[in-house]
């Protein structure tokens, strides 16, 4: 195996972990689950590095790794709301940001002008990481019952807030955009 392919070996590897994180969670292995996720975000940190340090970058790590990290994201936060450790409004919140954004990506891409790149916002990159905290701590609670706090509903709550703020910004952004190719065009 070229080392340059090794960014690709672990987004696949992060993306083959969801399955069994998701099972852990589902039967109680709370420990593992953790342990997985450690994996996954460490893999992630790590497969973007290598990508960037070395450029190794390739088309299939740039459109794979986007979806393993929503894949995870989801998978994740649907599996903790049916285990009622997060709320279900919160899991509605997050899916409907992430259905508008990529509805309106496409409606752009096909109907307005081609999308070559998607960069996140600043706010969006909040987001994320409030996301995955979120994810965390409830999971270290789950993995260490003793690992908890009044600090977790403040986490839901600015996760639900950097949600909607960025899924508006998002909006904002490409109405604008879209409305600057219409009138130049």
């Amino acid at each position: 195996m070229r080392l340059s392919l090794l960014p690709n070996v672990l987004t696949l590897l992060r993306m083959l972990a969801v399955g069994p994180l998701v099972y852990c969670l589902l039967t109680g292995r709370y420990q593992i689950a953790f342990v997985l996720a450690v994996f996954a975000g460490i893999s992630d940190l790590l497969d973007g590095y290598l990508a960037r340090r070395y450029g190794w970058m390739t088309h299939f790590g740039g459109v794979l790794d986007p979806l393993t990290d929503k894949f995870l994201l989801v998978s994740t936060t649907l599996t903790l709301a049916w285990l009622e450790q997060l709320p279900w409004w919160l899991v509605l919140i997050v899916v409907l940001r992430d259905l508008v954004i990529v509805g309106g990506g496409l409606y752009y891409h096909y109907l307005v002008a081609r999308i070559t790149a998607a960069r996140p916002t600043l706010l969006s990159k909040w987001n994320t990481f409030g996301q995955i905290l979120l994810i965390v701590c409830v999971m270290l609670k789950l993995a260490f019952p003793y690992f908890s706090g009044p600090w977790i509903h403040w986490l839901i709550y600015a996760v639900a807030a950097t949600t909607i703020a960025s899924g508006i910004q998002y909006v904002v952004t490409w109405s604008l955009r879209a409305r600057r190719h219409w009138l130049n065009a």
